[in-house]
């Protein structure tokens, strides 16, 4: 990863060859010289990026094999790992560079992005109702998640304030402050219940990592299995019959069945936190806590570091940054090496989520 912050100075394609540079390099140490450059190079993006061709470029590849910029958000971070496995076990490429990359603060920012509703037909019907991005629309959402499930603005205090505490210890990450109750309801409102610190980060930076062949990395992190998938949800509310439905209650049950495990296997859950209440959401819906619980687990912070069900032990994108949920991943990598700056203890098996809205993708990786 590059240094996260709110004004990078540089162009994404900078920190996009940055990353992409101590990927390669730490890849190359790891299987002895076998792997110095890609044999394919993957990203995703929102027009907001380095066109893959350009890194190559910038990169002095000689040549380069497959390649592909895949137009999607925070739903490609998980399952961004499927297409790169895909392509190693194809024996279509032994390696494969994967990168996002974005100056979502001081470039392109996230929350000016509209609702990409058809060609924007339905939109005239959802602005007049105050929908004018992804804000209110998944604060709708959450207000009723929240009421159905009995929680309050305690319990996503709790989400945020323990996301601070796992920052805390880490150098990259951009809010490492301590947060009471107080500070936390003095945050001002963006849509109810959503206030200024229920949501993500706006951050410039760039995250990288290799894929590749199992014997030549025998050391490595494994991609275990990935989902993708979803419904009608909080995307498409007026087709939902239930507009808190989001991904996680459509790919946990293919997740766990296409890993062969359970919830109670998860060590540790790297969960897209683009908002406080898709934490406890995700809880519900991976089966690693029950609803009636979740009141419970949050406000005694069982989702802490060392407590019960750890989750993002890095600060996440709450805290740490926002690499469109990339960064989550790395985390998940660095927890399997036992180098987290808050480790789990003996994590073998960690849970990603990539969120957007009712689709979404996850993935299980493990520790060999």
């Amino acid at each position: 990863m590059t240094e996260l912050s709110r004004a990078s100075g540089r162009t994404e394609l900078q920190l996009a060859a940055e990353a992409a540079r101590v990927a390669l390099a730490e890849a190359a140490e790891a299987t002895g010289g076998a792997v110095e450059r890609p044999g394919a190079i993957l990203s995703y993006h929102l027009n907001d990026s380095a066109p893959v061709l350009y890194l190559a470029r910038e990169l002095r590849l000689p040549e380069i094999g497959w390649h592909n910029e895949i137009y999607g958000g925070g739903t490609q971070s998980a399952s961004i790992l499927a297409d790169a496995a895909m392509l190693v076990t194809a024996g279509i490429a032994d390696s494969v560079l994967v990168y996002r990359a974005l100056n979502g603060r001081s470039g392109r920012r996230m929350n000016t992005l509209g609702l990409k509703l058809g060609e924007g037909t339905e939109e005239q019907f959802t602005h007049p109702y105050g929908m004018a991005g992804p804000v209110h629309q998944f604060a709708l959402a959450g207000q009723r998640y929240l009421h159905d499930a009995g929680l309050t603005d305690e319990h996503t205090y709790a989400v945020v304030a323990q996301s601070r505490v796992h920052a805390a210890g880490n150098p990259r990450a951009l809010r490492r402050e301590p947060l009471d109750l107080a500070a936390y309801r003095d945050s001002p409102m963006v849509a109810s219940p959503l206030r200024r610190l229920d949501c993500c980060q706006e951050t410039d930076g760039a995250c990288a990592l290799v894929v590749t062949k199992a014997d030549l990395a025998p050391e490595a992190p494994r991609i275990h299995a990935v989902v993708r998938g979803g419904g009608p949800g909080a995307s498409t509310m007026d087709k939902a019959g239930d507009v808190t439905r989001i991904f996680s209650s459509y790919v946990a049950g293919p997740l766990y069945e296409a890993a062969g495990m359970k919830p109670g296997d998860i060590d540790v859950s790297l969960l897209y936190d683009a908002y406080s209440w898709l934490v406890p959401r995700q809880l519900e819906d991976f089966g690693l806590v029950r609803r009636e619980d979740l009141g419970h687990a949050l406000r005694t912070r069982e989702i802490a570091w060392n407590g019960r069900v750890p989750v993002n032990p890095h600060g996440g994108l709450l805290s740490e940054g926002y690499v469109h949920g990339f960064n989550n991943v790395a985390e998940a990598v660095r927890q399997l090496r036992g180098t987290g700056t808050a480790q789990v203890r003996d994590a073998e098996v960690a849970l990603c989520t990539g969120f957007g809205g009712s689709y979404g993708s996850a993935a299980v990786l493990t520790r060999p």
